[in-house]
């Protein structure tokens, strides 16, 4: 049962990014559609805990080690797709630090580069203890970031959402939305999948972890769709929503909250990281290269800021899947 939730944390401790619990993605690809964007949530994270199940399958019956051996097994050989892919990890990674030095910079008023220094940090010396210092971190640290979001959620039950309803959208244009964002997730999740795999001993625990995870993250999603209903401004002026909410609740909430975005970006900035990392490195003097430029050019990226990364990202992933009808 212990390798079980750990598989489970640190699945959800890669969904949980800065984009998930600041309120942003779940905005842009769910609330924007109003009432039905509950529906999308729910269609979203069934296809994403699909993905995560037969990643988990396929890396055991295969004995796949890595990003590149999967993407072979899967016929996909194409070395375009693969340094695609590799663009949105290191994208991923940078939206993760913008967030990060975001919170700085919106709610304790310091420099982007304060943020930027101490995550990066943080950062480099996790990737220096590969992927065993990665998986200590996501299972000591998101069994509590749940429970905080729950309780966070419950104190603020509302059925209002007039806040966040834009124009009326097809059906066509949500259920695409659904999808494009369980899509957009496993880029960052295949490459953490296929190294915990060896945690996974048989079917009957992958589908257990299916069940965890959906379920676990499509309430977890519906608690963000919730708070960001009572954003009483545009949303689209504010780079963090629900720290927003909290703050309007009391100080305790806020910086609780805080917490809670600040745990949630750093365990999916070093998934991405990772992920890119483990997917360009040969061996481990070229890791350590990289890693040290990736840190080093992220201080820099990140002051484009969260909000244009992430929008930014999104029209480029649906045109990329679109394209090459992934």
């Amino acid at each position: 049962m212990k390798n079980i939730l750990n598989v489970t944390f640190i699945i959800i401790g890669v969904i949980l990014g800065a984009g998930f619990a600041s309120g942003k993605e779940i905005y842009i690809f769910f609330a924007k559609y109003g009432k039905i964007g509950i529906l999308g949530i729910i269609v979203s994270f069934l296809f994403l805990g699909l993905i995560i199940y037969k990643v988990i399958k396929i890396s055991n019956k295969y004995n796949i080690n890595n990003y590149e051996e999967f993407l072979e097994k899967l016929g996909t050989k194409n070395t375009i797709i693969k340094a695609i892919i590799n663009i949105f990890l290191i994208i991923s990674f940078y939206i993760m630090i913008a967030g990060f030095t975001a919170y700085f910079e919106q709610e304790l008023n310091l420099p982007k580069i304060v943020g930027s220094l101490l995550i990066i940090l943080l950062c480099y010396i996790t990737f220096t203890k590969n992927i065993n210092g990665i998986i200590k971190v996501n299972t000591f640290l998101i069994p509590i970031l749940v429970i905080f979001i729950f309780i966070f959620g419950i104190k603020n039950i509302s059925v209002n959402n007039e806040n966040i309803i834009e124009n009326n959208k097809n059906i066509i244009q949500f259920i695409i939305s659904a999808i494009l964002y369980a899509s957009y997730n496993s880029i960052t999740l295949i490459p953490m999948l296929i190294p915990i795999k060896k945690l996974v001993k048989t079917q009957k625990q992958n589908k257990i972890i299916f069940l965890l995870v959906t379920i676990i993250t499509i309430l977890l999603a519906l608690v963000i769709y919730n708070l960001i209903s009572k954003v009483d401004i545009d949303i689209n002026t504010i780079e963090l929503p629900t720290v927003y909410v909290a703050s309007k609740l009391g100080i305790i909430y806020k910086y609780i909250f805080g917490i809670i975005i600040l745990v949630s970006i750093f365990t999916t900035a070093i998934s991405a990281g990772y992920g890119f990392l483990e997917n360009n490195a040969k061996n481990e003097k070229k890791y350590k290269i990289l890693n040290i430029l990736m840190c080093i050019s992220a201080i820099f990226i990140s002051n484009i800021g969260f909000s244009k990364l992430l929008n930014l990202l999104y029209p480029i992933f649906r045109s990329f899947r679109v394209n090459t009808n992934l």
